[in-house]
């Protein structure tokens, strides 16, 4: 079965990611008005997304964003090299003041049923300032690249930041590479930015351009303007809802050939109901429902996309790579921190049907 892709065989980059890069500081789950201590993640959509396709799946790729150069940019490019991932910045000065300042993301992970709580700073954030002609895209893709992708988060930030997505894409389909786009939709910060008339508005504009899309039945809703399915899905976990949706989905956007997206039921903070679905060329397909353990749900969806995208580029079944897809972003819910401690052999293993049986 085709996927409708026509995805390179080769190039120098496998993957290249456009978006702002942040840290995640996690007192695990302490709630922060409690908090005497906390861990350090680096994140961000895009790049947990080049991470995992380079730490675990072993592919080249690399990330486009901003850098200020004062110690928190120091640890976050420290975490981009140790996970493999080529970096393309627009570096910035801090003031010694106010900035302009690496994003910071306070996630606690809640616990049973006491839900994990998720708050920004991103005051004069550097990726906010990103603008189109910041980065030399001839240049990024002079030796080949075989997949672009950004997503909804870094699109909202500013004015300019949906304009670099789009200057990005344009360059990579140019360059010969398919072009994916997580839709992400985030209400807390759309509403700070021109709410969902302004989110329907801007991401028209991007997906316009996107080969594959990834976002759920909220996502394609408030992030694209499609009206919800007349027929409501029975549960968390059926994906007939968000099927019936792909039709107002390709009829507004004809180019798109690929539509995915997880499906989570969580009956407690650590017990989810886990699936991925996805629409390819016209055809549907389901992965499996796994119950999960969960140690810390952030990065969940980006470690689906990673594994999905890798199925894609390697030429896996259409059924397959949604099961690699799923098989990370499950496995990726076992460690801490939005980026994997994976290794491919797990991800293959659990797709197939693996336990969590002791490996001796």
């Amino acid at each position: 079965m085709s996927t409708g892709l026509n995805i390179r065989p080769e190039g120098a980059l496998d993957f290249v990611a456009v978006g702002a890069l942040v840290h995640r500081l996690d007192p695990g789950i302490i709630p922060f008005r409690k908090a005497t201590e906390a861990r350090i993640h680096v994140s961000g959509g895009e790049f947990n997304c080049a991470a995992n396709l380079s730490d675990c799946f072993q592919m080249k790729t690399g990330i486009a964003s901003a850098m200020v150069d004062y110690p928190i940019g120091d640890l976050i490019a420290e975490r981009v090299r140790a996970m493999g991932v080529k970096p393309f910045y627009k570096h910035f000065e801090h003031n010694g003041v106010n900035g302009p300042n690496m994003a910071l993301v306070y996630s606690d992970r809640g616990y049973g049923v006491r839900a994990p709580v998720v708050f920004y700073n991103r005051s004069n954030e550097a990726g906010a300032l990103l603008k189109p002609g910041d980065f030399n895209w001839k240049e990024i893709f002079a030796g080949g690249v075989r997949w672009f992708h950004s997503g909804g988060i870094f699109a909202t930030l500013s004015p300019t930041t949906s304009e670099v997505i789009i200057e990005g894409m344009q360059a990579a389909k140019t360059a010969g590479a398919v072009v994916s786009f997580d839709l992400n939709y985030r209400a807390k910060l759309w509403n700070i930015s021109g709410g969902e008339n302004r989110a329907v508005e801007v991401l028209d504009r991007i997906v316009k351009n996107v080969d594959v899309l990834v976002g759920n039945e909220e996502d394609l809703q408030k992030g694209l303007g499609i009206p919800g399915p007349e027929v409501a899905a029975k549960s968390k976990l059926d994906p007939s809802a968000f099927f019936a949706m792909i039709g107002q989905v390709t009829k507004k956007h004809p180019q798109v050939k690929v539509v995915a997206t997880t499906l989570r039921d969580v009956h407690s903070s650590n017990h989810h109901s886990w699936s991925a679905v996805a629409w390819i060329n016209g055809r549907t397909y389901s992965a499996p429902t796994a119950e999960l353990n969960v140690y810390d749900r952030v990065g969940g969806g980006d470690g689906f996309a990673a594994g999905f995208f890798y199925g894609l580029m390697t030429g896996a079944a259409p059924e397959d790579a949604v099961k690699l897809g799923w098989a990370h972003g499950a496995l990726l819910t076992t460690f801490p921190g939005d980026t994997t401690m994976a290794t491919l052999d797990q991800v293959r293993a659990f797709a197939k049907g693996g336990s969590a049986r002791i490996q001796r």
